[in-house]
């Protein structure tokens, strides 16, 4: 099929050329919106792996049965040999400048200019020093040397009990593998969750037949096993570190301001803050500003998918960023037989938890005042003075921001967070609650009743 023709017509914004660093999911997603809002300037695109943009999530959630990546070209109908004009997917970025008339990217086989860029080179899973020995799963060469390893019997450590950990020790105990998980703090997701709903997750450890050792840190980590700060050695065939990931910018320099992470700040449109022209960035390097939720961290598989549109209208000179969409935090997990689904962004050391329904699986009397109660407590497990319910149908956790003077609806408090566990009607209904330019006001004693939808709290 002959290349489509381009023109070197501008945009609103005399925009002709861009380049988009990162051949991922948010970098696919660019290119694409690029095309789907009229831009016909030429288009290039650069990625690090050598292989046409994946989705990443099934590298960790079906390990063993997706044997072979899943190309966005199906799973998205994205296809950046068709809409680029100029792809190259083993030639990642190693250098910016920017200017008042454009951009030059470098690269190890020559610089490239354009009128602006757009930055989604993704992030990098960390690997503290001295740990080298040990893997990361972070691309589909390290998803596919793990399916190599990972053989029926043998012994595998990980090292973090996040939401990666987490899957993986799933796929892989139900694959036949000895399994276990180490986590410096006290629950499994503490950091994403906090404490007390982390430690809801630790029973299904058990349940699916992985060893979970919390609040003894790794002393040190070898390609044959972990040695605990309390001395105890765990011998493995595969360790894998799953204790987080960065935004892959070293490659900037000093090129852009960077947070001490490397994550760019970005406004509500993705353009950098204190660069001057064309900079855009999408995807795990940036850090967005929302007017609903403050500072958003990169990291967020929807936002992938949905932030480079708004940041395309931005850079073609589109509407006014009263008219764009505010993508809410949102992450999803599969793990050791559930399904969890996380909106929003809590403030865990000062929001009040709410839980609806019993994550325990037996009824009792409960309350919470706030995020008290230790992992597991039965005081954990429903709203003040409301009764608990079977767990049969999921439970979900909910967290509202402290009260505040002059509330303009009283009993109603500003909802930050919501997390569904094995509840897809609350995972539908949360969905909605942060689509709106503020936080959705709730009634927390209704909202904590599993016997009633999630909207009678709203209203």
């Amino acid at each position: 099929m002959p290349a489509p023709q381009r023109s070197d017509r501008p945009s609103a914004h005399g925009v002709r050329s861009v380049v988009v660093v990162g051949a991922g999911l948010a970098g696919a997603q660019s290119v694409a919106a690029l095309r789907a809002q009229g831009f016909e300037g030429r288009v290039t695109l650069l990625g690090a792996e050598g292989v046409a943009p994946y989705d990443r999530p099934p590298l960790s959630k079906h390990l063993f049965d997706r044997v072979e990546p899943a190309w966005l070209t199906g799973e998205l109908g994205v296809d950046v040999a068709a809409l680029a004009d100029d792809v190259r997917l083993a030639h990642p970025a190693t250098g910016l400048a920017v200017g008042p008339d454009g951009v030059t990217v470098a690269t190890a086989t020559g610089d490239l200019s354009a009128d602006a860029v757009v930055i989604a080179s993704g992030s990098r899973a960390l690997r503290p020093v001295g740990w080298a020995g040990a893997r990361t799963l972070q691309t589909a060469d390290d998803a596919a040397r793990l399916r190599v390893a990972l053989t029926p019997g043998a012994r595998l450590v990980i090292v973090g009990a996040g939401w990666i950990g987490a899957e993986v020790a799933g796929v892989t105990a139900a694959a036949g593998v000895e399994v276990t998980v180490v986590e410096a703090t006290g629950a499994p997701l503490a950091v994403a969750l906090g404490a007390a709903v982390g430690g809801l997750t630790a029973a299904w450890y058990r349940a699916a037949g992985v060893r979970l050792l919390t609040g003894v840190p790794a002393e040190a980590v070898r390609a044959d096993g972990v040695r605990l700060e309390d001395g105890r050695e765990l011998p493995a065939d595969v360790v894998l570190v799953a204790v987080g990931s960065r935004p892959a910018t070293a490659w900037l320099g000093s090129a852009l301001p960077r947070d001490p992470d490397g994550a760019l700040r970005v406004d509500e449109r993705f353009a950098v803050l204190g660069a001057p022209g064309r900079v855009f960035a999408v995807g795990d390097v940036a850090r967005r500003r929302s007017a609903r939720h403050g500072w958003v961290p990169g990291g967020h598989w929807d936002g992938a998918l949905r932030g480079p549109a708004i940041a395309v209208r931005a850079l073609l000179g589109g509407p006014d960023a009263a008219t764009d969409e505010d993508p809410a935090p949102y992450v999803f997990s599969t793990q050791l037989g559930h399904d969890l689904a996380l909106f929003g962004q809590p403030n865990l050391t000062v929001d009040d938890l709410v839980l609806r329904g019993d994550p325990t699986g037996t009824s009792r009397t409960t309350g919470i005042p706030g995020t008290t109660g230790a992992p597991g407590d039965p005081g954990t497990t429903g709203a003040p003075g409301t009764p608990g319910t079977t767990g049969t149908s999921g439970w979900t956790a909910l967290w509202f921001a402290p009260t505040r003077p002059g509330s303009p609806i009283p009993g109603r408090r500003e909802l930050t967070g919501v997390l569904t566990v094995d509840r897809p009607r609350d995972t539908a209904a949360a969905r909605r609650l942060f689509t709106g330019r503020t936080l959705s006001r709730l009634d927390p004693p209704t909202a904590a009743d599993p016997t009633r939808p999630l909207r009678d709290a709203v209203g």
